[in-house]
């Protein structure tokens, strides 16, 4: 029996390896996402798609997955690895930053949705307990498929994917209280339920402490350890034991793994193993998250759902309009303007896979009628499928927003931004600029005379601002306050210089970097108060050196050490004080 289980697993795993290496890049070359792929994948393969004629046609119970729940385990690793992945990219600081968008967005979206969909679900003859679970059930949104969607666009620490994670924080956070309500609703006695959740917080608040201590006083030195032993295959041991270890205690706490999963996230990234752990997992995490997706695809009922579809179509329906307008307001509210609110609402519209967890435990204790279960899970399960359709629209009314306000962007929104860069001239060394820094999860704030260019640029998703950086009252609303860096940029040297002036008279203390046309214009930025600039001739000229040596026949470590000692002496000069 072992035996017939174990060839059971290797066929499975087959098939998913099958799916993961041919069906899911052939759907991309059609321009269906990946997420979208798996899931369909799943759907086509599982035991509602292929695998319901296999009785019929015996070779199709190879091409089929015959155990889907022995996936279940690898997918739910998949969903830590991003979170995780996602916690690097990240800061303390940076998240502390969210608690608006956290406690004001998403507590706003999930008592607001869940009230109306709890109202409409009473209206429709469900019990009132019934209802209210419903409504906190669809009331969530996706986590994994969201934030894989923001992390694949390099989008998961811009705006919109600040926004997201805020809202998907806090939802990740109610799930325990939720499925604590579902049991103590059930009980007909027993401690009352003010008790039960200040216990479960209680619980909640030291799970995150023991690994906020433990990441803060102990894991570096587990790193350190583990580079003098000699090998990444520690190093890897400590980020898996890191990564799960933290999971295992806030579920022990009855919270979400993947919060725990994040949390220590947040804390490798303050190491400086920080982009080691990354590479060393990226790999491990996209065909464990594929394992997710497929098993979300395989948990669609097909049958039921084409027996059911007017009742599922018009309920899928509703469900996004609902949530999208709920989103759209509380991302207004909370989080910026109109184009940002509509892309997150784009996003967070369809619901998660937290709703087949909240609905399976109500009706496993009697608190929901089998058939709305059914076609609730139903209903989650297309709109997960929807998110990168609902999302390219969301980003469609951003961009037509951004397109009708162009020549009127001004740089108000950034204003109250802490953390952020700011760069004047959104050029082409500008954007060369950003895009290099973006890589790197750097805030980007840039400013620029051109309408045209400050459109291109909102249409991709950047804060760019229509502006003169050179007037000292368009950087304070770019949030010069709050800018850690300073990077000038702009083509025409008089409003270098005087951008320069204006931002070091305001911010004394913030470090300017600009872009000089030559070592005459660089003595007068220095003059002007620049921390450091950049000559273009003489990188040109450096460049141009580098690659006549290479023509010589130098090795490419000697020429990088004689452009170095060449680059210190000419900046040097460039930048001397004028006697």
């Amino acid at each position: 029996m072992g035996h017939e289980a174990q060839d059971v697993l290797i066929k499975d795993f087959l098939v998913f390896l099958v799916a993961a290496g041919l069906v899911v890049p052939v759907l991309r070359l059609v321009r269906l996402p990946s997420v979208a792929g798996f899931i369909l994948a799943g759907l086509a393969l599982g035991p509602y798609g292929l695998g319901s004629l296999a009785d019929s046609w015996p070779p199709l119970g190879l091409m089929t997955l015959s155990d889907p729940d022995a996936a279940t385990p690898f997918a739910e690793l998949g969903v830590l690895f991003l979170l995780f992945l996602l916690g690097l990219e990240l800061s303390v600081e940076k998240l502390w930053a969210l608690r608006r968008v956290v406690f004001g967005a998403g507590l706003f979206q999930v008592v607001c949705s869940a009230g109306v969909l709890a109202a409409i679900c009473v209206l429709l003859g469900l019990t009132l307990e019934a209802a209210v679970i419903a409504g906190l059930a669809l009331a969530l949104s996706s986590t994994a498929i969201v934030m894989q969607l923001l992390v694949d666009s390099r989008e998961a620490t811009g705006p919109v994917g600040r926004a997201a994670l805020g809202v998907l924080l806090l939802q990740d956070l109610l799930v325990a209280p939720i499925l604590i309500f579902i049991g103590f609703t059930a009980q007909e006695g027993g401690p009352g339920l003010a008790s039960v959740l200040f216990e479960a917080l209680a619980q909640g608040f030291v799970a995150l402490a023991v690994i906020v201590v433990i990441g803060r006083y102990l894991l570096r030195h587990l790193f350190h350890l583990a580079a003098r032993a000699g090998g990444r295959d520690f190093l890897m041991a400590i980020t898996l034991l890191a990564v799960v270890g933290a999971a295992v205690i806030t579920a022990s706490a009855g919270l979400s793994i993947a919060l725990g999963a994040f949390m220590a996230g947040l804390l490798v990234g303050e190491t400086e193993f920080k982009h080691q752990a990354e590479v060393d997992l990226e790999p491990f995490k996209g065909l464990l998250l594929g394992v997710f997706f497929m098993t979300v695809g395989l948990g669609l009922d097909l049958p039921y759902i084409l027996k059911n579809i007017p009742v599922i179509l018009g309920g899928l329906l509703g469900l996004l309009v609902i949530k999208a307008t709920l989103v759209w307001i509380a991302a207004r509210l909370f989080a910026g303007g109109a184009g940002l609110a509509s892309e997150t609402a784009g996003l967070l519209a369809p619901a998660g896979e937290f709703a087949f967890v909240i609905l399976a435990a109500a009706g496993a204790v009697g608190l929901m009628p089998a058939e709305p279960a059914t076609i609730m899970t139903a209903m989650a399960g297309l709109s997960m499928l929807l998110v990168p359709l609902t999302w390219r629209a969301g980003r469609l009314v951003h961009r037509l927003l951004g397109r009708r306000h162009a020549d009127g962007d001004t740089a108000a929104e950034a204003k109250d931004q802490t953390g952020h860069v700011l760069i004047g001239g959104f050029g082409r060394v500008g954007q060369a600029v950003a895009a290099i820094l973006e890589r790197e999860q750097a805030i980007i704030v840039g400013l620029d005379t051109q309408p045209g260019t400050v459109a291109r640029e909102r249409r991709k998703g950047r804060q760019a601002y229509l502006g003169d950086g050179a007037r000292e009252e368009i950087l304070i609303q770019a949030g010069l306050a709050g800018a850690m860096l300073v990077i000038v940029t702009l083509d025409d040297p008089d409003s270098a210089e005087r951008m320069v002036r204006a931002a070091r008279r305001r911010r004394p203390d913030v470090p300017i970097m600009a872009r000089a046309k030559d070592a005459d214009h660089a003595h007068r930025l220095m003059q002007a108060g620049a921390s450091h600039v950049i000559p273009d001739a003489i990188e040109a000229g450096l460049q141009m050196s580098a690659r006549a040596l290479e023509q010589y026949g130098y090795g490419t470590e000697t020429v990088r050490d004689i452009i170095a000692a060449e680059r210190d002496e000419a900046y040097a000069m460039a930048t001397q004080d004028q006697t």
